[in-house]
């Protein structure tokens, strides 16, 4: 038997190495198990969120998102530029950089805190044993507390299988070499729209095909309908209620067959990427006789404080139940970490924001006026416009809205949903409010930095009970 430990982690994503740092400074004998191995060979951490998914892709996001403001911007503002063009293997090379600091980061991080870095990948067995796997070698740790952070993978579809730099997932649509002509796009969700911005931006003609009707059912309608407008502007074409049935490859082309409200279609791509969703990663990570249950969709039954069926074994982040969102990971792994120590700790889960990085970005919390009108729920609310924010047109960035959902008995707001630029940042306030039980009038008797966009959540929590300031001058002047 090799060494005894307080706490293995399983995964060295945003959620396992973020447990396993606070075990380690909460003074427990812990080690992490990682399998991730870059193209160099090297067993690097931060899972698929710092390879190959929330941190890269940003990186292309804003390379894009600059480029596009020096071509068609600059010269609104006063700034005239020679002819722009993008250069992606600069910005691939800016990407892989930004990947390279975050996960040499999380190593510093490790040996800092004196966290031992097992490399290999962990099964769990019985009596909360780890097996780690390595090149045909193994060994077998044992530890007081397990505590599985594995992850998640990319869904893929039978109609449209992976075909090796023609249809591709998340991770090969951010190793472009450069931007295909057309670009197919299967899934209207936050990765769909994010990746498929990134390309729009530089050149592909892209095409959104999405099976659901609703756009981004998960946001609020009056925020879904402004994102919508606001990406078919900037070019891109989303069609709803297109349900693809199958693919064949034609030579470096890519032929889909959907059927839509109009019948039986068919389309040619130079590139597709297949962005529907992603899935809890288990295989091969339980034995037999591990005891650890799944639940019917494949995740890790696991209670509130993420207490797996095995008492000492935990699971967490999207390997259970609730948003695949790397900061939910995150605070999961604080929270079990701080109850193997013997604290007591809770995760609120209705304060949990998401974000789409799009541009304008997308942002929310809580739930949605449509979620609440169902649950049977009497709202309030109180929308404002960007385009009447003095910073946001100061900035060339008026586009989008900002809306407040309180509970019409007791005012405490019950969600935020935002689309604009620098949208991630501003949901933060909404985050706090819900976190704090916040009613609308708190927000309302802010005082808010002027000039600055966060007054559009000031007015918006003001136009909850009417008396947004900027809606009632117009109604004075009118």
């Amino acid at each position: 038997m090799a060494d005894k430990f307080d706490v293995i982690v399983i995964g060295a994503g945003p959620g396992g190495y973020v447990a396993a740092i606070r075990a380690a400074q909460l003074g427990l004998k812990t080690a992490c198990v990682e399998k991730w191995v870059n193209k160099e060979g090297k067993t690097v951490h931060g899972g698929t969120c710092l390879n190959v998914g929330c941190i890269p892709s940003k990186a292309l996001l804003e390379s894009s998102h600059k480029f596009v403001e020096a071509r068609d911007h600059f010269d609104e503002v006063g700034i005239e530029v020679a002819e722009v063009t993008p250069n992606i293997a600069k910005m691939q090379a800016f990407k892989a950089q930004v990947i390279a600091k975050n996960t040499g980061g999380i190593s510093a991080l490790f040996k800092a805190n004196g966290v031992t870095a097992l490399e290999g990948t962990g099964k769990v067995l019985s009596g909360k044993k780890v097996e780690v796997s390595k090149d045909g070698q193994s060994a077998v740790y044992e530890a007081d507390h397990i505590v599985i952070a594995s992850g998640s993978v990319p869904v893929e579809i039978p109609p449209t299988p992976l075909t090796e730099g023609l249809i591709v997932d998340s991770s090969g649509a951010l190793e472009f070499t450069e931007a295909p002509k057309r670009l197919g796009v299967i899934g209207a969700g936050v990765i769909g729209l994010e990746l498929g911005s990134v390309w729009n931006r530089l050149g592909s003609e892209v095409t959104v095909l999405e099976a659901m009707d609703a756009f981004l059912p998960m946001v609020d309608s009056a925020i879904a309908k402004e994102t919508q407008k606001l990406l078919k502007k900037q070019g891109m074409d989303i069609r709803m209620g297109a349900r693809v049935t199958g693919s064949e490859v034609k030579g470096d082309e890519v032929v889909v067959k959907y059927t839509d409200a109009k019948g039986e279609q068919e389309q040619t791509f130079d590139k597709l990427i297949v962005c529907v969703g992603r899935r809890p990663y288990t295989q091969g990570l339980l034995g037999d006789d591990a005891g650890v249950k799944l639940d019917e969709r494949g995740f890790i039954f696991v209670d509130d404080q993420c207490r797996t069926s095995v008492p000492g074994v935990y699971a967490i982040g999207d390997v259970v139940r609730g948003p695949m969102l790397a900061h939910k990971a995150s605070e999961e792994g604080v929270m079990v970490a701080d109850i193997i120590a013997g604290h007591k700790a809770e995760m609120n889960y209705d304060a949990i924001p998401s974000v789409i990085y799009t541009s304008p970005e997308v942002a929310w919390v809580g739930i949605t006026e449509q979620e609440a009108k169902a649950q049977g729920i009497e709202v309030k609310t109180g929308s404002f416009p960007f385009s009447a924010n003095g910073r946001a047109l100061a900035n060339n960035a008026p586009e989008g809205m900002a809306k407040v959902i309180a509970d019409a008995e007791t005012d405490r707001i019950l969600g935020m949903h935002i689309v604009s630029q620098h949208a991630g940042e501003l949901i933060a306030q909404g985050v706090i409010a819900m976190e704090f039980g916040s009613s609308a009038e708190d927000l309302a008797l802010t005082c808010y930095a002027h000039p600055s966009t966060s007054e559009a959540i000031h007015e918006a929590a003001l136009a909850v009970d009417g008396h947004a300031i900027h809606m009632a001058n117009r109604k004075k002047r009118k």
